[in-house]
């Protein structure tokens, strides 16, 4: 059984950040803005390594008819292909949106080193807000996680999407 201490979630300060993290959000939330263009939800995705961006994607779910589409998949597929490996063990992510379960899942299957993220998903986000997959001590692998990079901006794009969809 375990203890109340165990269930509590721990509240960890803002790390902070150095200019090229700062510089990779900033590539996120582009590819966020290209997902709105596209009428999908506001997620974008980068993937890093040594600050240099090997890959980029967005939400695609809709135009896709593909419920995976999420951005982080769609980084992940395009890395895996432009560096010919499924094991992305240096690599960060920079997302503008917390992963779900299912992009938190493949993270951990793919390696990734670290994960930054923007906006908290308190209903879905499974890097802390409610589940911590990816820091799972039964898992085989753990990811460095640094939350509430661009956290305003990547809010307040979700925020003014889901606005204009609810006139």
């Amino acid at each position: 059984m375990r203890s109340e201490a165990h269930l509590r979630k721990e509240i960890l300060p803002v790390p902070m950040y150095q200019p090229q993290d700062l510089a990779l959000m900033e590539a996120a939330l582009a590819e966020a803005r290209v997902g709105e263009a596209e009428s999908e939800v506001p997620v974008g995705a980068v993937l890093a390594i040594d600050g240099h961006i090997v890959a980029r994607g967005h939400n695609q779910p809709i135009g896709l008819c593909d419920p995976t589409a999420h951005a982080e998949i769609m980084v992940l597929r395009a890395a895996a292909r432009a560096l010919k490996t499924y094991r992305l063990a240096e690599a960060s992510i920079y997302v503008t949106l917390e992963p779900c379960t299912m992009c938190m899942g493949a993270l951990v299957n793919a390696r990734i080193a670290r994960l930054f993220f923007g906006a908290r998903d308190a209903k879905a986000g499974a890097a802390g807000s409610v589940y911590d997959i990816g820091r799972d001590g039964r898992l085989n692998h753990r990811i460095e996680i640094y939350p509430g990079l661009e956290e305003e901006r990547s809010a307040e794009l979700l925020q003014r999407f889901f606005a204009r969809r609810r006139v």
